[in-house]
């Protein structure tokens, strides 16, 4: 880092300097997720578009193929890979000790590593790949392992600096809003500017109104600029509360630690496990609504609808969270989004062919899904205190990257979810709604419908039942470690 940068944030660096409540630290905290969720949009589901549809533009159609087969094949394994990595990740960004903080180093280089390499990925490595396909295949290979992995630190470093800004759960409760509000906006937000952008773009720079390679490179380098903006905004305008629970805890241990520290915190276990099964219903759910439109209704240009509905009822809902939990706790809140969801399952089984039966429940399905999520990351984030109270590490990034682990493992099976979905009920192909049997529509409602449900209500039933932290019990938790600490200073006297 340059001297500038390094006065820079080792001055805004001082303890309790300012209350961690600073309303310009939470706003430079809001702004984090923006740029992050954009960034995130733009890999996760605009990436493939632009293979599919412009990376091998001039190289042979059938070798064009097999190279879109072989980087999809990649992102799989990626994926896959990554179940196992983010909590060694996680162990990294706790193990950073520097005079900036533990999480904001690694805000100032997920700003700017990963957006050289996302523009990298969408000029096709500056055209490499028009020159050489061997050559871009690896180097593309080794450039987008890197452009993930560091990514996912920028990831796993922001929402694991909330019990290292606050160690008060109504307060987290804040900070996790905001951040899931500016996320909605920027990721819903790269769904509504993409092909304008991109057309706009390629129109610019070749005269013609289409998603060009120039337009995808173009609109890579808006990603980039924002996500590190983003970026910057909470290394520069955040701080760390160096409280004692933080500065007393036990070293952290090496990586191995780091699957211990999940092993040993029951209380994240079994959040994580409620997490997954709506995770998976959800996206098993969200990946064949078009087809629900298409095949189901027989009406694919309103599939639109199925995408301004979150955006809504995510702006909504958000902003509202740490409101209403200051009067309702969260259990009742999980509980409430939960009966909502089932509600709307419900519909979808009755009328799966009424289109305004199938908006309601939409709106039905989408308007907790905020909620639940915010909830189970607040859960995450006070079994942190629990894992210390127990061992006496604190754990803080290894505990927040078993989310995006879980968010990753929903993906990787929706991939497979939808495209057993879709050739069981014969939604390929030619096949229009006209050709939807009964038969196939009870296998598109069990799949899409029935099974999801049950994994919902699975969902429910092991957070009422196993899951024990909340505001309640998380207050004590911090108490008696408070206790401990005082007791063990004591004595060292």
């Amino acid at each position: 880092m340059s001297g500038s940068t390094t006065q820079r944030m080792a001055t805004s660096e001082q303890p309790h300097a300012t209350p961690s409540g600073n309303m310009g630290q939470k706003i430079a905290y809001a702004f984090g997720n923006l740029g992050q969720a954009a960034f995130y949009n733009t890999m996760s589901t605009f990436f493939i578009t632009f293979v599919t549809t412009a990376l091998f533009i001039d190289v042979d159609k059938t070798l064009a193929k097999r190279l879109i087969a072989v980087i999809t094949g990649l992102i799989v394994v990626i994926r896959i890979a990554e179940i196992f990595l983010d909590p060694l990740l996680g162990n990294l960004v706790d193990n950073t000790n520097t005079r900036w903080g533990r999480f904001r180093p690694w805000q100032f280089i997920g700003g700017i590593v990963p957006g050289i390499l996302l523009i990298m990925v969408f000029t096709g490595l500056f055209g490499l790949v028009d020159v050489n396909t061997g050559v871009f295949m690896v180097l593309f290979v080794i450039v987008f392992i890197l452009l993930d992995v560091i990514y996912s630190l920028r990831d796993i470093s922001y929402w694991g600096m909330i019990p290292a800004i606050s160690s008060d759960s109504h307060e987290r409760s804040t900070y996790t809003a905001l951040g899931a509000f500016t996320g909605s906006i920027g990721y819903n937000g790269v769904t509504v500017i993409v092909v304008p952008v991109v057309s706009w773009f390629t129109w610019k720079f070749t005269g013609q109104w289409e998603q060009g390679r120039t337009g995808w490179a173009a609109f890579a380098i808006i990603i980039a600029v924002l996500g590190l903006l983003t970026a910057w905004s909470v290394a520069f305008g955040t701080r760390e509360n160096q409280g004692e629970l933080r500065a007393k805890a036990e070293a952290n241990g090496n990586p191995i630690d780091a699957f211990k520290a999940i092993a040993q915190n029951d209380q994240l276990l079994w959040v994580a496990l409620s997490y997954l099964l709506y995770s998976v219903a959800n996206v098993a759910t969200t990946g064949v609504l078009f087809y629900q439109f298409k095949y189901v209704l027989g009406a694919p240009d309103s599939f639109s609808i199925a995408g301004v509905i979150p955006v809504i009822t995510g702006l909504v809902t958000t902003p509202l969270y740490p409101v209403l939990n200051r009067r309702i706790p969260r259990r009742w809140l999980y509980t409430a989004g939960m009966a909502l969801m089932i509600a709307g399952y419900t519909l979808f089984i009755i009328a799966p062919m009424n289109l305004p039966v199938v908006i309601v429940a939409l709106v039905l399905f989408y308007l907790p899904a905020q909620t639940i999520q915010m909830t189970a990351i607040l859960s995450m984030t006070d079994s942190i205190e629990y894992g210390q109270l127990k061992t006496g590490k604190r754990n803080e990034a290894v505990t927040l990257s078993v989310r995006p682990m879980l968010d990753k493992i929903a993906g990787a099976l929706s991939n497979g979810i939808v495209g057993f979905v879709v050739v069981a009920a014969g939604m390929v192909g030619n096949a229009t709604a006209a050709d939807m049997t009964a038969a196939n529509i009870r296998t598109f409602k069990t799949c899409a419908y029935y099974l999801p449900l049950a994994g919902i209500v699975a969902s429910l039933v092991v957070f009422l039942l196993a899951v024990k932290i909340d505001e309640n019990m998380h207050d004590h938790i911090v108490e008696q470690l408070e206790e401990r600490l005082a007791s063990e200073e004591t004595n060292k006297q």
